[in-house]
């Protein structure tokens, strides 16, 4: 699907639906053409009536998680990654790429799929004046509102990872194990998505050659320090993964060495009950003490050592 917004001299943005406006505007003006859910036939019809390389209509046509940045006789084409919170799934991540083609006069963005970042600066472009003030400053709008897109799950990452990372110390169990694994793999790929864009937004925000400008570049910083920000939380986070990890090992080798602790205490109740029970079990004939005496030394004797180890080992703390 086509969707267009003219940006008139006089600051007025139209907004317009279909093939039939998606080609460059007059001069003097600005147009934005977004193309969504794209398929061959309308990738053909941009690089005819724009003149795109065929190699960037090829990148468009293919999903990688991979952004760059590329200068072409006529434009630039930029790809962008972020991603969201996976709607169908409680923390995995759902990848947007956005390939933009940028001109002096206008900005072509491709996406296979609706985006939330987007849209919202499309609303923002259809109703405000002057909202989007050049094909540069529509891209800085498109990647910060991208970009701040990944902060609340990156924030809820952070609360859950600290969340287990309690919980382990005093209950460890194999569902939190396996917590601790799915969001290690998630902050894997949160990893693989934003550390090539932060090498995009930085070179885009040292770029004063048309068809940006260096109030762009300077717009562009902001957006760079975010990304940094980004990919240190994602750093720190990774950090929780490990100590989550050390504590659960940590929590499971002392409740290991607590259990170890109490059979031993068994074993040495039971073991001088079991040397009592061998000796006194023998044949005695000759022994000038009747069976009943020695019954009930016996019995005492098999009281008396459990009870006295029993409140030796509580004495020594080991109860």
């Amino acid at each position: 699907m086509f969707r267009v917004i003219d940006l008139t001299s006089e600051g007025f943005p139209k907004e317009s639906l279909g093939f039939e406006q998606a080609f460059p505007p007059k001069a003097g003006a600005y147009r934005w053409v977004d193309l969504i859910d794209w398929d061959d036939e309308s990738l053909a019809l941009l690089a005819k009536r724009f003149g795109f390389h065929p190699l960037a209509i090829e990148d468009c046509a293919t999903f990688e998680l991979h952004s760059k940045l590329e200068e072409y006789p006529n434009h630039l084409f930029v790809v962008l990654h972020a991603f969201t919170e996976d709607p169908n799934e409680e923390f995995e991540i759902e990848v947007h790429e956005i390939h933009a083609f940028i001109h002096e006069d206008y900005i072509v963005t491709v996406h296979d799929k609706p985006v939330a970042a987007v849209d919202a600066i499309w609303q923002r472009a259809t109703k405000e004046m002057r909202a989007l003030r050049s094909p540069g400053w529509t891209l800085h709008a498109i990647a910060d509102a991208m970009v701040d897109a990944v902060f609340p799950l990156l924030d809820k990452v952070s609360l859950e990872l600290e969340r287990i990372e309690r919980s382990v110390l005093t209950t460890p169990s194999e569902e939190e194990l396996a917590k601790i694994f799915h969001l290690r793999s998630t902050l894997v790929s949160m990893r693989r998505v934003m550390r090539p864009l932060r090498d995009i937004i930085g070179m885009l925000s040292r770029r004063t050659q048309r068809p940006l400008n260096e109030r762009t570049a300077f717009y562009f910083r902001d957006v760079y320090d975010h990304v940094v920000r980004s990919n240190e939380i994602i750093l720190e986070a990774q950090g929780l993964v490990e100590s989550a990890m050390d504590a659960y090992k940590s929590s499971i080798a002392n409740q290991t060495n607590e259990l170890m602790a109490r059979l031993t205490i068994f074993s040495v109740i039971f073991l001088p009950l079991g040397f009592l029970t061998g000796f006194w079990g023998q044949n005695f004939d000759l022994l000038p003490i009747s069976n009943q005496v020695l019954f009930y030394v016996n019995l005492a004797m098999m009281i008396g050592l459990p009870a006295g180890l029993l409140l030796w080992f509580r004495k020594k703390g080991w109860l």
